[in-house]
């Protein structure tokens, strides 16, 4: 694989977890279960503006909305197990007596958690990429990178 064409995969990449993570799970509101007719509304105005940001077809709408959807439902228990992970690590901390095997098994299990997150997200973005012609991919690339550049990361 060129370079080029890594740099997009990772910019998209990139773009795809800020975009599930930021707009579909809301903009900074991380508590509490995320209810299905407000993921659906979410999702609907992300894929709005994605359509927009890279001109898409009819067609390409059609593909893209049920890759979109698809992955960020599946990625929703994810996210609250990671928030209940969070939960426990405070329980764990407050403790008399901290265990640290305790500790330990709950940084593993969050681990695989975030790591399972990153091969479904891959999957999408893979999904995704192949419904898009190299020019989107790449006017794609470039807005990610801006909006990256904004919110302060570069």
């Amino acid at each position: 694989m060129n370079r080029f064409k890594r740099v997009t995969l990772a910019t998209l990449l990139g773009g795809a977890a800020a975009a599930v993570g930021f707009k579909a799970f809301g903009h900074g509101r991380w508590h509490g279960p995320m209810d299905p007719a407000e993921l659906d509304e979410r999702l609907e105005r992300m894929l709005k503006h994605l359509h927009v940001e890279i001109d898409a077809t009819a067609e390409q709408k059609q593909k893209l909305e049920p890759i979109v959807k698809q992955a960020a439902k599946d990625l929703l228990p994810v996210r609250e197990n990671l928030h209940a992970g969070r939960a426990q690590a405070i329980e764990l901390l407050t403790q008399d007596t901290v265990d640290p095997v305790a500790i330990e098994a709950l940084r593993a299990k969050q681990l695989r958690l975030a790591d399972d997150a990153s091969r479904r997200l891959t999957r999408a973005v893979a999904e995704a990429a192949e419904v898009l012609t190299p020019a989107q991919r790449k006017d794609l690339a470039e807005h990610f990178a801006r909006r990256h550049a904004r919110w302060g990361h570069g």
